[in-house]
């Protein structure tokens, strides 16, 4: 049987015939507040038993509430999120010299809080500019931090605060999802750490030999806002070709459904390549220990 991993939740690793496929994507999807973040966590921490390590939150929030992901970790595992320092140039002691034996962190928020919206379409050039501008400039922070936490054996990722865009490409924060997952997480090691160390990688080469990871064994969850808030809504919602949707290898709505006279939280299974798993509309609670499917599910 192949090697899963398990999303912290045992009912839905069993909904998922045992779990997440490593070296795939994983989508979920639902409005804010619905448990997206719980659920994040809830498999970042399954790192620790089933790696040795707990996987690494790349938040991408760049307006609105905080996502809470340090209070929520705490509450949820104990668990202290350190969060990596952002802006500062990656130099090579911290992946190979005497500072390699510290931890880089396992919570980076990329982006500074601004307050305002993420699309082309909701800014004027100059704004726009000055976004582009920003990603480039943190791109390689973000970099560091994956590559740093790979290095040092970490399997997992999660990308959170993405919010919906109608035009994906119009999307800074999908634009960095994009690169981060195609062109880092899914990358050989040698060909991140060139892009990582640029003109001193010659310096590095030894060292980035030594230090490989396997990609196929690294798991990605991204965590997408709808602007849909029923389940229904999202299982009927058309996958454009393209779109992080259809590109998943397994696809999660959560939403909220009318259960008599009252409105509840379900979450549905909508795809999961190579793998059977549960057609089943799975109704969750939300406790001080995450997302917990309910009996009889």
């Amino acid at each position: 049987m192949t090697h899963r991993q398990s999303t912290g939740i045992a009912a839905l690793d069993e909904m998922l015939g045992g779990g997440l496929l490593p070296g795939t994507l994983t989508v979920v999807v639902g409005a804010t507040g619905i448990g997206k973040t719980q659920l994040g966590l809830q498999f970042a921490h399954a790192g620790t038993a089933q790696e040795g390590r707990a996987g690494m939150i790349l938040d991408c929030a760049a307006r609105g509430d905080s996502q809470n992901h340090r209070r929520y970790a705490q509450r949820m595992h104990q668990w202290d999120l350190r969060e990596a320092p952002s802006g500062r140039q990656p130099l090579l002691d911290d992946f190979f010299g005497r500072a390699a034996a510290e931890p880089p962190g396992d919570y980076l928020h990329v982006f500074d809080y601004h307050g305002r919206r993420v699309t082309q379409r909701d800014l004027d050039f100059d704004q726009w500019r000055e976004w582009q501008a920003e990603l480039n400039a943190k791109l390689r922070g973000a970099i560091a931090f994956l590559y740093g936490n790979f290095v040092r054996g970490c399997r997992r990722v999660v990308v959170d605060g993405v919010e919906p865009a109608d035009r994906p490409g119009e999307s800074i924060q999908f634009n960095l999802f994009e690169y981060v997952y195609h062109q880092v997480v899914r990358k050989d090691p040698a060909w991140v750490a060139r892009d990582l160390f640029r003109e001193k990688y010659r310096a590095s080469a030894d060292a980035v030999a030594a230090h490989g990871y396997p990609p196929e064994e690294i798991g990605c969850l991204l965590l997408l806002t709808s602007q849909e808030t029923m389940l229904d809504d999202l299982i009927s919602r058309p996958l454009e070709e393209g779109d992080a949707l259809a590109n998943a290898n397994t696809l999660i709505y959560m939403g909220k459904i009318r259960d008599g006279l009252k409105i509840g939280r379900a979450l549905y299974i909508a795809k999961h390549r190579g793998s059977p798993c549960s057609d089943e509309i799975a109704p969750y609670a939300i406790d001080d220990g995450g997302v917990r499917l309910l009996e009889g599910t």
